[in-house]
Parts: C-alpha cells; sequence; structure tokens
C-alpha cells in the first residue's frame, strides 16, 4: 500500500502520532487510506449538497473496509461570475484543482480517491488530476437541479439570462422577469439543463470513471445518496483489483465520450476539457477526430438549451447507459473497455432501455445524422473553433454577414442591449481567449441578449472566448489561435463580410491573402489585461483553446 509510507514501521512513528492528533485508531490506519475529495461550499447551488454526499462515501469506504479522508477542492459559480471580473476566475480554476489535488494525493500517501465535484471546472479538473496522479479513483457527483416552471412550462437558468434581454428590449414586464427570477432554480444541484456541468458529469460516466446514474440522478433524490454509498464502497474493489484511471481512461474511451457528446448534445466546453483530460492521461486528442465521429454518430437528444427536455427527463428516458446502447445498435462505441464497475461497457451497458423515445431519439430516427457539435476551420480559425450545432436553428447553418467587432465582452453587450445589432449581423468578441481575457470567459450574457432580442434566428457570435453550456444559436467559440497572439480574428475590421457553413465545417472572413497580410504586418500585441496575482501567472503558462487550453510551461534554455 502507498500508504504503508506513513503509517507503517517503526520509522513511522512520529507519522502515526500525527494520527493520533486526528482521532485515529490504530484500527483505521492499517486499511487503505482513501482521499475523499469533496468539492462542498456554500457559495455554488450544484455544491451546497455535497456535504450529504461525502458523508455517503465515507460510510460507504468504510463499509468496505477503508478509512476515509477528506478534503477539499475548490469551485466557482460560473451564473454567479457571470458578466463581470469573476468569469476571468472560471476555467483557470480547473489547473489549481487538478494541482492541488494532485499536492494532497501525494504529500500524504493515499491509496486512492474518491471524487465529488459537480459543477463545470470541477469534474475536468479532478479529472484531470486523476489521470495524473492515476492511483485507483472513482467518481460520483452531486447531480443536476430539477428544472424550475413557469406558467406551466419547464425552465432553467437559461430561461433568466434570455429573459433578461426580452426585458431590455421591451418584450417582458419587469413582474414576468422577477417570475422567472424566482422560479427558474428551485433545488440544490447543477442547473438542469445539458450545460457544462452536466454534460461533464455524463461524460464521466462514458469515460468509465463514474457509476450509473451519476450524470443525470437529481440531486434531491435519495437515489443519489445510495449511488454516493455504492461509489464508496466500488473504490476498494478498484483498489484490491488495482484499476487505475489510466487503464480506465484510454483513447478508445475518449472515442466513446466523443461520441456520446456527439449524441447528447453537450456543451461545447467538452472540447476544451477532454482534450485537457486525456493530456494528462497520456492520450492525444486532436481536435479534428470530432469531426469524423460526429460524420458517423447521430444527434438523440435535445436536452435545454437546444430543446424543452431537461436531465431528469433524460434519467426516468433511462440516462447515459441508454443513449449508449442506442448507439451500440450500430456498434458506434468501444464496448470492450474496463470501467469502474469493474466490468467492461458492453456488460455495463446490456438491457439498459430507452423508455422514452421523444427524450433519447431512437438510432433510426434521430434529430439529425450528424453529431450535436462541430469543429470548423478558415481564415479566421486555422487552429478550430468549435459550435454547438444541435442547438443552431436550421436557417443559421449557412449564414453571411457584416461583421460587427468588438474587443471586450462588454461592450459587445452594450452594442446589442442598445439595439445596434440587427438581423444578419455577425458579432465579433476577441481579446478574450485563454491569454487575452484572461481566463477565457463564457460569452452567456450576449447570446442570451442576442435570443432575448428576437435575433437568435437571424445573428450569428464568434469569438475566442468560450460559451457556458447554455448559450443557444449560432455561438461559435475557442477560435484559435486567439486575438491576444495575433490569431486572423485580431485582423477582421468593421464590414468585413463573413462567411459561415456549419455542414462543410467552415468559417471565413472575405478578405484576399494580401489583406490578411498587409494588417498582419501593421497588428501590434497588447498590453496583458493583468499584471499581478493567478491571472498573470496563468497568462504566461496557458496555451491555445484547440489544446484544451492546458499550462504549459516556457522552455528553458540550459547554457553550457
Amino acid at each position: 500500500m502507498r500508504s504503508d509510507s506513513v503509517n507503517k514501521g517503526a520509522s513511522q512513528a512520529p507519522h502515526r502520532s500525527l494520527f493520533n492528533a486526528l482521532g485515529y485508531t490504530k484500527e483505521e490506519m492499517e486499511r487503505p487510506l482513501i482521499g475523499i475529495v469533496s468539492s462542498y461550499n456554500e457559495i455554488v447551488p450544484g455544491h451546497i449538497n455535497l456535504d450529504k454526499i461525502t458523508d455517503a462515501v465515507k460510510l460507504g469506504v468504510a463499509m468496505a473496509g477503508g478509512t476515509p479522508v477528506v478534503f477539499p477542492a475548490i469551485a466557482v459559480c460560473d451564473g454567479i461570475a457571470m458578466g463581470h471580473l469573476g468569469m476571468k476566475y472560471s476555467l483557470v480554476t480547473r489547473d489549481l484543482i487538478a494541482d492541488s489535488t494532485e499536492c494532497m494525493a501525494m504529500a500524504h500517501s493515499l491509496d486512492a480517491l474518491v471524487c465529488i465535484p459537480n459543477c463545470d471546472k470541477n469534474v475536468p479538473g479532478l479529472l484531470m488530476a486523476a489521470a495524473r496522479v492515476n492511483i485507483p479513483t472513482i467518481f460520483v457527483s452531486g447531480g443536476p437541479m430539477l428544472a424550475g416552471k413557469v406558467k406551466g412550462c419547464k425552465t432553467s437558468l437559461s430561461s433568466v439570462f434570455e429573459a433578461v434581454g426580452a426585458h431590455a428590449a421591451g418584450k417582458m414586464t419587469t413582474e414576468e422577469l422577477e417570475e422567472y427570477e424566482e422560479k427558474a432554480c428551485p433545488t440544490c444541484g447543477s442547473c438542469s439543463g445539458m450545460y457544462t456541468a452536466n454534460s461533464m458529469n455524463c461524460l464521466t460516466e462514458v469515460l468509465g470513471m463514474g457509476l450509473k446514474g451519476n450524470g443525470t440522478i437529481p440531486a434531491v433524490y435519495s437515489e443519489r445518496i445510495r449511488l454516493a454509498k455504492q461509489a464508496g464502497m466500488q473504490i476498494m474493489e478498484l483498489l484490491e483489483k488495482n484499476i487505475r484511471p489510466r487503464d480506465i481512461m484510454t483513447k478508445e474511451a475518449f472515442y466513446n465520450a466523443l461520441a456520446v457528446d456527439m449524441a447528447l448534445g453537450c456543451s461545447t466546453n467538452s472540447m476544451l476539457h477532454l482534450p485537457a483530460i486525456a493530456h494528462e492521461a497520456g492520450v492525444e486528442l486532436n481536435l479534428d477526430i470530432a469531426n469524423e465521429i460526429s460524420a458517423r454518430t447521430p444527434n438523440l437528444c435535445h436536452l435545454a438549451p437546444a430543446g424543452h427536455t431537461y436531465m431528469e427527463d433524460l434519467n426516468e428516458a433511462g440516462g447515459v447507459y441508454a443513449v449508449m446502447n442506442e448507439l451500440d445498435k450500430k456498434e458506434l462505441l468501444y464496448t470492450d473497455l474496463i470501467t469502474c464497475t469493474g466490468k467492461t461497457v458492453k456488460e455495463n451497458i446490456s438491457g439498459c432501455v430507452n423508455r422514452d423515445l421523444e427524450v433519447i431519439r431512437p438510432i433510426d430516427k434521430p434529430y439529425s445524422e450528424v453529431g450535436g457539435i462541430a469543429v470548423l476551420r478558415g481564415n479566421i480559425a486555422p487552429d478550430t473553433c468549435v459550435v454547438k450545432r444541435s442547438a443552431v436553428v436550421d436557417e443559421m447553418l449557412v449564414h453571411e454577414g457584416p461583421a460587427r467587432v468588438f474587443d471586450c465582452e462588454e461592450d459587445a453587450i452594450a452594442a446589442i442591449k442598445g439595439g445596434k445589432i440587427v438581423s444578419g449581423d455577425v458579432v465579433v468578441i476577441r481579446y478574450e481567449g485563454p491569454k487575452g481575457g484572461p481566463g477565457m470567459r463564457e460569452m452567456l450574457n450576449p447570446t442570451s441578449a442576442i435570443a432575448g432580442m428576437g435575433l437568435g434566428s437571424s445573428v450569428a457570435l464568434i469569438t475566442d472566448g468560450r460559451f457556458s453550456g447554455a448559450s443557444r444559436g449560432a455561438s461559435i467559440g475557442h477560435v484559435s489561435p486567439e486575438a491576444a497572439v495575433g490569431g486572423p480574428i485580431a485582423l477582421i475590421e468593421e464590414g468585413d463580410r463573413i462567411k459561415i457553413n456549419i455542414p462543410e465545417n467552415t468559417i471565413n472572413v472575405d478578405l484576399p491573402d494580401e489583406v490578411l497580410a498587409e494588417r498582419r504586418a501593421k497588428w501590434q500585441p497588447r498590453e496583458p489585461k493583468v499584471k499581478t496575482g493567478y491571472l498573470a501567472r496563468y497568462t504566461s503558462l496557458v496555451t491555445s483553446a484547440n489544446r484544451g487550453a492546458i499550462l504549459e510551461a516556457p522552455s528553458v534554455t540550459v547554457s553550457k
């Protein structure tokens, strides 16, 4: 056992004395030490219930013969951080979470981990840590919140953001806006649509790192507590069999994740997180493979914001395993892979039937024959950009219009709410990428304002920043290279014609190469927006979005 180095032998007497100070008994010290990474806090709705999940996991570990050891992971609520300085601090926490978890696991020689995340950066951050540390690990999340209900219709957080746009346009009264505010988020849990948190929790099941139901069982269901106990017990089996994250998260497992991502219509943020997790697992995940997988994988679900069904509906329909079972009917998955259940993918999904053919379309009657996310290339984004195709209306799949150029999110929002954006425009928001933001802010406010003002089917938005999973419409993000490093998006000028063709996976500004070359010769890099603190360090280390915005130390020249 790894923990022998802190609790076995005469030379470890000082170590054991410190365990005594913690209240551990001799019997507890002789058992495997199981780290429980709890993301509980009192500022994130998806995390306020994680104390109960943590207690259930501790009980499960103890019942199966382990000693649970709890330590924390931070979490930012993207919704509360949205639209102001706070959003610069969202994506960057993914690496803090991974780094701090690595530090705790390695410093204390823990034998295994149970990770308890729920929201946007905690799930990928802890998956990155699991792959990096590579000791037996299992995930159990806090679960999604139930959908809200306004005027008899289910709704969610994205509806509130869009209601703000409708209110600004004079299409909604203050009283109606307040009703959305009061009723859209009725319980604890990750927001109820197929946004980033739920996307990543569902993909954790697909990767083989979470038990059945991890992505879909609502936070308020007692079934979630039972799942947590099962996860606590299951980690002991993984430890006994020495099944580790890199045994589970193979290249084929990531290909499965991309396929199910396409079927579910997940958040575009998955295209940022999956490459970063794969990198830690020693797997190169080139985004071009996403289009290859999308071309053969039908889109089976239209969960909010793409449609009017929610996570609770997906759970009742059979959950992630039912979606995987549909895909397996056409042999679209690798099914001989080992998972955290100790069984293969095939064994896990066998018999998991689709109980609602409207929530999960049958494989032969999909919403579309291609997947829910598209990766685009062109002279604006030579290193790719991404769009949630399943949330784009048909008339915007091919679009051409004049560029309306803004160098920050705030200026774009002011123009949208000020009525300066009209049908046919292409809003360009730049210098919001990983380095330029810094932190690659989500653009839920501008996309929601566009939708709320009735322009969702006639205005496109492109950015080197990113989008919330709650965004819908022709919202094209992760433009790489970003403006801050001289990417072509920095060369676009007001009124340039931009051509978007999602079915053909292209995005271009209608300019000759020589014009772009002349503009490039005149372009000058900008001073960093933040020069102190963690964001400044992040800016110096972060790579491009098409590489998952991973951190990479600058090369060091050694003198001879």
